[in-house]
């Protein structure tokens, strides 16, 4: 793998550890332009930011990082604890159950290796089974699959590996961690299956996206640290999938994006600046590889980090996006594209109020399939304090893709001319 003692490979770059970073190195941050002098900080000599404006953000977003990385170990806790009762609670076969069996003295202990352990994500929506309403080759067939894959992302490797054969009757290739060596940990988790039997032309690739329980991934999802490869801009977290993509296209693997049907991601945050997005969108056409870039209502992810004219990180290609009544449109920005914003503060939690409402009746409107767990009105009910989280859980993001689908269909001509 190239990295960035390569100058072809790496022409710039800005790098922050926020392990490094000391209250009085961030207080220097904002009073002096040389920001390379600062020990949390990895940039080329020349490189000085003038604009407070910019230092002060990165001094917010070093700040955020040390906050949630102190946090990592309670995090980790309270996240093992978390899906520990969970499961100990669903093998039981609900709480009244699990405390007779308690005092039966036949209490069934979850095993995290085992097929029948969840993640909490798993927790937040149990639909395993894939939209019935759909067709191998449609688009809509890709897209429900993609997100099914997503959620599987989270689980153990037994449980992945039973509904990929048992309930999908497909092919399991494996589910893989892969080594971060900015990071020092294993912190990109991937599967994959083939369907052998119905289109054996068909690989999914998945990866994970942010574990609610894991303080690195919310970490990624605020770091403004990039690289500049060959004149591309981009940065170290989120969106793998797009990124696996780009590359690819860096590389010149032409020989497997001929072969590359689709990048279908969900609540996926930006990625790069304006120039990155060009030579993705070149790409993207070139090979003719659809991108489908889904957005659920007030998702606080996809609209970090900012897109503004400091920090220039910049979405690419059309958004599908997902209001809270499941109506789906194609726009060239999801509304609110930053998401703090004082004019939106009402309706955010109105919003919120809304969805917690409709958990309860969505069921009635659309069937039992579309039931939430009662973790999930938990989520919901923390939604009221801080809106836009529990709607990167992919239960909404499901419910797009199976309730959406008509809306999504009549589309597709204005996503291609896109």
């Amino acid at each position: 793998m190239a990295n960035c003692n390569d100058e072809h490979f790496c022409q710039d770059k800005l790098l922050l550890d926020p392990k490094e970073a000391s209250l009085k190195e961030l207080v220097l941050l904002l009073f002096f332009s040389d920001v390379r002098s600062r020990k949390f900080v990895d940039c080329p000599e020349e490189n000085r930011l003038r604009d407070i404006n910019r230092r002060w953000l990165i001094f917010i977003s070093v700040l955020v990082q040390k906050i949630l990385l102190s946090c990592r170990e309670p995090l980790a806790q309270t996240g093992h604890t978390v899906e520990y009762w969970l499961n100990l609670i669903s093998n039981n076969g609900g709480l009244f159950k699990l405390l007779l069996n308690y005092l039966k003295d036949k209490v069934v202990r979850p095993d995290e290796s085992s097929a029948t352990f969840r993640s909490a994500v798993g927790h937040s929506d149990w639909r395993v089974e894939l939209d019935k309403s759909s067709r191998p080759g449609e688009i809509k067939y890709n897209t429900s699959l993609s997100l099914m894959a997503a959620k599987l992302s989270y689980e153990n490797k037994a449980f992945i590996e039973t509904i990929v054969k048992d309930h999908w009757n497909m092919e399991f290739l494996g589910s893989y961690d892969y080594w971060n060596g900015y990071q020092e940990r294993a912190s990109t988790q991937a599967l994959m299956f083939q369907d052998k039997k119905v289109d054996p032309t068909l690989i999914v690739v998945a990866f994970r996206g942010t574990n609610p329980f894991d303080a690195d991934d919310w970490t990624t999802d605020v770091d403004l640290s990039w690289y500049d490869l060959q004149g591309i801009g981009h940065s170290l977290g989120g969106a793998l999938a797009i990124l696996f993509m780009g590359v690819l296209a860096l590389h010149q693997e032409a020989w497997l994006l001929e072969r590359l049907e689709g990048v279908y991601t969900f609540g996926q945050p930006r990625v790069g600046d304006g120039q990155f997005g060009e030579f993705m969108i070149d790409k993207l056409k070139r090979y003719e590889v659809r991108y489908m870039r889904h957005v659920y209502s007030n998702d606080i992810v996809p609209r970090l980090p900012y897109d503004d004219n400091l920090l220039l990180f910049k979405h690419f290609g059309p958004c599908i996006y997902f209001n809270s009544f499941y109506k789906g449109k194609v726009m060239q920005e999801e509304p609110n594209k930053n998401y703090f914003s004082l004019l939106l503060i009402l309706p955010k939690y109105l919003n919120a109020l809304w969805e917690l409402i409709r958990s309860f009746i969505i069921p009635y409107l659309h069937g039992q399939d579309y039931r939430e767990s009662w973790f999930m009105r938990l989520l919901r009910i923390a939604g009221l304090i801080v809106p836009g989280i529990p709607e990167h859980i992919l239960q909404d993001y499901d419910n797009s893709t199976r309730l959406g689908s008509l809306q999504l269909k009549d589309s597709q001509q204005e996503l291609h001319q896109e």
